[in-house]
């Protein structure tokens, strides 16, 4: 570990990028436990102020894919869904969203773990509790709730232990890592789709030559909340394709589809308990004044994934869709159908 610590924290003008090989020795030796604490939060550190090439951060997402547990092969083609691990203060749509997804036979994966730095905000995990929902299944149970219900959440430091041995340096460091990006590319759910979160261009380029090696056929990432996969409904939005070869970029305007917003108070944070309030209040169909922006952020991001994955022809088909749904209470259906799922698959 030392000799690559040289090469890496050698200071502005001194340091440099390892190679593949180079950086998942790194990595091995921080899942092995042959790095001691002291190593890998200098690497850690190092690695933030020099930046980690795309090279660098694939060495870690393989590594730490290698020691992960997966969900069993399955004929679904899932979407994964990859929320920031350090939480949010806004509204996480997405889980509202991903509920309807599966309602209309999109199968979604969730997934997540208790929050970490450097926000500390509100969890997915949190939220999900909050529901009333099961978020530590184990692997055979939460791979029939998938199949069953369509929608299921891993707890990724339980399907990964390597990763959750990292949450004390984590925590201690208090800073943004490089694993804030690998834990979202972990697909544990064998997913053909992914939809992630950056907060701006330069953090996509960066990531985007990593897609040809990992094993996602459609990869959209977009500009949204918080750095989230959610998109905003108070401001137009970038969403990025990936392909081998290029970026394709376009731009989505909520105000073109009659969902324009006030931006949300950035200084207020929802707990999950308020958040969970939301959700049930947006699957049972109300439209309160409270409730509206919400409301029309789920239309808008429900909307837009269908038009993405290629279940409607337009966005304004897909809120169309969506509309109906919530005005049918279907999603409310969906979500009580997930936790009878979970409770008829308590498997060891």
């Amino acid at each position: 570990m030392q000799q690559w610590l040289k090469e890496v924290a050698r200071g502005k003008r001194g340091s440099k990028d390892l190679d593949y090989h180079q950086t998942k020795e790194v990595a091995q030796s921080i899942i092995s436990g042959k790095a001691t604490d002291a190593q890998i939060a200098a690497y850690l550190i190092a690695l933030r102020l020099k930046t980690e090439s795309p090279e660098e951060l694939l060495a870690f997402v393989h590594a730490y894919q290698d020691v992960s547990h997966k969900l069993d092969e399955s004929n679904q083609s899932r979407i994964d869904l990859a929320s920031p691990y350090n939480g949010r203060n806004s509204f996480t749509g997405s889980i509202p969203t991903a509920i309807l997804m599966a309602e209309y036979g999109l199968p979604v994966f969730l997934h997540g773990s208790d929050s970490l730095p450097p926000k500390y905000g509100t969890t997915i995990m949190e939220i999900l509790l909050q529901l009333g929902l099961d978020v530590n299944q184990s692997k055979r149970g939460l791979a029939k709730t998938m199949s069953e219900a369509g929608i299921a959440f891993g707890n990724s430091e339980e399907y990964c232990p390597s990763l959750g041995e990292l949450r004390r340096i984590r925590k201690e460091l208090g800073v943004r890592t490089l694993f804030n990006t690998v834990e979202k590319l972990l697909n544990l759910a064998k997913a053909d789709s992914l939809m992630m979160g950056a907060y701006h261009r330069t953090a996509i380029n960066k990531i985007a030559p990593i897609f040809k090696e990992l094993s996602f056929k459609n990869v959209y990432i977009v500009q949204g909340m918080e750095g989230s996969e959610d998109l905003p409904v108070h401001r137009n939005s970038f969403i990025y394709k990936i392909t081998d070869n290029k970026i394709e970029s376009s731009i989505v305007k909520p105000e073109d589809y009659g969902l324009l917003a006030e931006e949300f108070d950035k200084e207020i944070k929802l707990s999950a308990h308020e958040q969970s309030d939301i959700t049930l209040a947006i699957l049972s169909g109300e439209q309160t004044k409270s409730v509206q922006p919400y409301y029309n952020q789920v239309l808008f991001n429900t909307g837009i994934r269908y038009y993405l994955f290629g279940a409607v022809n337009s966005i304004e088909d897909g809120i169309e869709i969506a509309k109906q749904q919530l005005t049918e209470q279907r999603g409310l259906r969906q979500l009580e159908k997930w936790k009878t799922s979970q409770r008829e698959n308590i498997i060891s």
